[in-house]
């Protein structure tokens, strides 16, 4: 990365009603912490001052007014001012610009953005909703940390650094997982979480919704699913499920953060909250108790069944229809008991289901041995050779390597929660690694982004899930959007130093790492 030479002056006192020009602003970028970091960025010594007179421009689509009224909110809750708006497009001084351009033609993508902050303005430019989206969140790691604030904090001097931003992510997926299957999480929780990878550019939430320990989603046609399958956790830990309703609000308010659910029902193993709730989908006929152990492995639908296909149509139809994303996981993994002649059979069958309600199937590297097609995704986990024998076939792949990426690993063997069956992951080996070579023989054109998956086996609350997501979650975002030319060790360390203080000011749990101190 480029090192500029600013100068910096301090503002101590600023009276904006008491002068009629506002004073000049030398603040220098290095300044603020701006992660993941820009594609490309100048530089200029004088920056921007908002005052209780800047006004907002939206322009005349409604979609950029949306945009401008999430600023103006979250603005006010941080300074207290209301500052005026107005549904034009204008190039007046003392303003920030919201500019919807379709035709745009040197913004590469569709999350891509141009920042320009200068003397007299504030510009962001981008070519959808998406691109505004995110050149909003390096907006706000360009004001002081205070912006990230609940409520209002007193004498703060709202200032930009000068900064000319061209940027765009290197993958077009860029996601976390979050397992609410072995520990149940609230609406409440979930959209905690939403909100702090939304700031990081993160574009997708996997949703872990089944597994053996617990059934988190509303089936109507199969009720029994959420009132027996529902009920057990981990550790004979307080289940729960969400309603249909509640998981639409879910996938709404993701959406409002321009973050796609992706919702997994995992099968044919990690089944036995649903093998518990019917008898049917066991070829005994007999029910299997409910589980809170950790074991995994040990469970599989009956194959030979056709009830359990249709159970399958049944789940499948009505969680197509709660999901606005393009894919449903299928899972996939840890089949142990399922014969593998058997297991292709269901997988085959399973991704017919998935294509008739209008969706494309993304599944753990293990369902590749049923075959494919090209529009599938498989997510590499822990066997690289399976992974490519995925690519092979022609399916994109999502890179979630477990000892870099899987973020119920423990930090050291001396943290608090956490597991260590793929090694411990401190904070600089989940960043120091390159998507792009980590599977040799797989074309870099079909590695499509990474996804950081949360486990909660031993994650019982809020807290422990940002305690084991940051800031391990936040290197991850870096890898998945910035320029590999961007990407370096030293410089993230020194970035993430200063970011912490925003950790603190959203009263997040993170891990207190040693090399945040170093």
């Amino acid at each position: 990365m480029r090192t500029y030479i600013y100068i910096i002056a301090a503002l101590l006192y600023v009276c904006v009603s008491c002068t009629p020009e506002k004073p000049e602003v030398f603040l220098s970028a290095e300044e603020r912490s701006l992660i993941p970091y820009p594609n490309e960025i100048a530089t200029s010594d004088q920056g921007f001052l908002i005052d209780e007179n800047t006004t907002v421009y939206a322009g005349t689509r409604l979609e950029s007014q949306a945009i401008a009224q999430r600023f103006l909110q979250r603005f006010e809750k941080a300074s207290g001012w209301i500052l005026p708006s107005k549904n034009e497009s204008k190039l007046a001084k003392n303003s920030i610009h919201f500019v919807l351009d379709p035709n745009a033609i040197e913004i590469s993508n569709d999350e891509g953005y141009l920042l320009k902050a200068s003397k007299d303005r504030i510009i962001i430019r981008a070519k959808t909703m998406a691109g505004l989206h995110m050149g909003i969140q390096t907006l706000y790691q360009l004001l002081p940390d205070a912006i990230a604030a609940a409520t209002v904090t007193p004498a703060v001097v709202w200032a930009v650094p000068g900064v000319e931003i061209q940027d765009a992510p290197t993958y077009e997926y860029r996601g976390a997982m979050l397992d609410v299957a072995r520990h149940f999480f609230s609406v409440q929780d979930v959209k905690r979480y939403i909100d702090l990878i939304a700031s990081y550019k993160i574009n997708k939430l996997h949703l872990h919704l089944t597994d053996d320990q617990g059934w988190r989603i509303e089936i109507k046609s199969w009720p029994k699913l959420t009132e027996i399958g529902g009920t057990s956790a981990v550790g004979g830990d307080q289940g729960g499920f969400y309603t249909q309703a509640q998981y639409r609000d879910i996938v709404a308010y993701a959406k409002l953060h321009h973050i796609t659910i992706i919702p997994e029902i995992d099968m044919p193993g990690h089944t036995n909250a649903a093998l518990a709730s019917y008898p049917e989908l066991n070829c005994d006929g007999k029910a299997r108790a409910l589980y809170t152990g950790m074991k995994v492995g040990f469970s599989t639908l009956c194959v030979d069944s056709e009830v359990t296909y249709t159970f399958l149509d049944d789940v499948i139809r009505e969680l197509a229809a709660l999901t606005d994303g393009d894919y449903i996981h299928l899972g996939g993994d840890e089949s142990h008991v399922t014969p593998k002649k058997e297991y292709n059979l269901f997988l085959t069958k399973a991704q017919a289901i998935v294509k008739k309600y209008g969706k494309n199937v993304m599944g753990w590297e293990d369902i590749q041995s049923a075959g494919i097609s090209d529009e599938a995704i498989v997510q590499h986990w822990t066997n690289s050779e399976i992974a490519t024998l995925g690519a092979k076939q022609g399916a994109s792949v999502v890179l979630s390597p477990a000892p870099k990426t899987y973020l119920d690993m423990k930090y050291t063997k001396e943290t608090k929660i956490g597991l260590t069956w793929a090694g411990v992951t401190p904070i600089d080996s989940a960043y120091i690694w390159n998507p792009r070579t980590l599977l040799k023989d797989v074309p870099s054109s079909q590695i499509i982004g990474i996804e950081s998956p949360l486990w909660t086996e031993t994650v019982r609350d809020m807290n422990a899930i940002e305690y084991l997501a940051f800031p391990r979650l936040i290197g991850h975002a870096e890898l998945g959007w910035s320029k590999e030319d961007n990407i370096g060790w030293d410089s993230y360390i020194e970035r993430l130093k200063k970011h912490v203080n925003r950790l603190k000011i959203k009263e997040v749990d993170y891990y207190p790492s040693p090399l945040l101190e170093e």
